[in-house]
């Protein structure tokens, strides 16, 4: 409490996303995309074919895999894409302004 004030007195409080750590702000990210992941799913079952189906589920993919570790008794393979559409954006956009209004 007295660091509060303290900063507050000084001028120095932080306000808006400067006051979170990165861990919080790759977190709201992560949300993001598995909400507009979850949007893109369902725009994909549920919209009528035609244009509007096609912009909002068209995506770009990045991947990176994969790659694969053999122990010898064990083979691994692993790897990692990310399907951003438009809906993801919005997922993560969503997700930013509801962090930002509870915290």
């Amino acid at each position: 409490m007295a660091q509060r004030v303290s900063q507050r007195s000084s001028g120095m409080v932080q306000r808006g996303s400067a006051k979170h750590r990165p861990g919080f702000h790759a977190l709201v990210l992560a949300i993001g995309f598995v909400v507009g992941a979850v949007l893109q799913q369902a725009a994909r079952q549920l919209f009528p074919p035609g244009a509007a189906k096609q912009f909002l589920t068209a995506g770009v993919t990045a991947s990176f895999g994969p790659n694969t570790l053999d122990l010898g008794l064990i083979k691994f393979s692993f790897g990692v894409a990310l399907d951003v559409s438009l809906l993801s954006l919005v997922g993560v956009l969503v997700a930013y302004l509801i962090a930002r209004s509870l915290f």
